[in-house]
């Protein structure tokens, strides 16, 4: 995303990264590899938000594991009117913000620990954006984009607002899909409810995609732990507006890919495990549903997690 607005002149981008990635950036500049086309462009790249300064929007792309540490960091970006886009894979913290009915207003325990995400990144700031697109550290510096242009934006409220209107059109100018829906959490739900199963699985097995979602006993343990979570997302008043075998058909599309998940196993980082499923357990036990598929791979998951030292 970064790449793509920087070379569209789309935005005035500022990265802020660590480590090796962040210093193969600042000596030679942000490549991007897509459709066999490399593109090499400079934005700015700091360590620090204090050298970055107050922003516009702020775009949080780290797992869903990390946000709850870097909120007191990501907090020094924010000017008066800044809003906070969750690229985030998973239910975001904001979740129940103007969600209405009984469950308005309620914190979302598993990605939102007793409530400091919330009260350093206030949900009213909050826009909702769901990553499509499939990509990869290829190695410092190098990012690598194998499926998908698409960034679905939303506000929690529904409301088309001026700032959501900005964002969109930034990213249009910068070669995406950026549309606006008036529901984004059925959006979201839709994301996650292949990530659900299939990062889980290919985290527990090393299984690609490809491998998942052909016909099999993997498939169906995926089909069953969806059709679980179709239940609890219907609960809290979600539409499916494709059925759960598109959804793989969806995903089988992107071919031999190993999931954020896998890749972060692999890695030895912190995978996004409450984020993904420990959410659907929790969701479950607020709606009064079993779900003892999810919740079995939950248990062998963290026990994966734990044992891999990427809890």
């Amino acid at each position: 995303m970064a790449a793509k607005l920087a070379a569209a002149e789309a935005a005035e981008v500022t990265i802020i990264a660590r480590g090796p990635h962040l210093a193969a950036m600042q000596a030679n500049g942000l490549k991007l590899i897509s459709e066999g086309i490399e593109t090499v462009v400079h934005p700015r790249c700091v360590a620090t938000p204090e050298e970055a300064g107050p922003q516009d929007a702020v775009i949080i792309t780290l797992k869903a594991v990390g946000l709850p540490g870097a909120a007191p960091q990501i907090a020094k970006l924010l000017g008066p009117e800044t809003a906070i886009v969750s690229a985030v894979n998973g239910i975001p913290w904001w979740y129940f913000y103007k969600f209405g009915g009984e469950f308005d207003g309620r914190r979302v325990e598993s990605v939102d620990p007793g409530g400091e995400v919330s009260r350093l990144l206030p949900p009213e700031r909050a826009i909702g954006c769901i990553v499509y697109p499939a990509a990869e550290v290829a190695e410092p510096g190098v990012i690598e984009h194998t499926y998908g242009d698409r960034f679905t934006l939303g506000e929690p409220s529904g409301e088309r607002t001026p700032r959501i209107e900005a964002l969109a059109k930034a990213l249009v100018a910068a070669g995406f899909k950026a549309p606006v829906r008036p529901k984004i959490r059925d959006e979201i739900w839709v994301k996650l409810w292949g990530n659900l199963a299939f990062n889980p699985i290919s985290a527990l097995t090393s299984a690609t995609l490809d491998v998942i979602t052909a016909p099999g006993e993997l498939r169906d343990l995926a089909r069953a732990m969806m059709l679980e979570a179709q239940e609890i997302g219907q609960a809290l008043g979600v539409r499916f507006a494709i059925d759960v075998d598109k959804r793989i058909a969806g995903a089988a599309e992107v071919g031999a890919h190993r999931t954020s998940m896998l890749q972060d196993l692999e890695r030895g980082r912190p995978m996004e495990v409450e984020a993904l499923l420990g959410v659907i357990v929790e969701f479950a036990e607020l709606t009064g549903r079993p779900a003892p598929n999810c919740r079995t791979v939950l248990a062998l998951l963290r026990a994966r997690a734990r044992a891999a030292g990427c809890l």
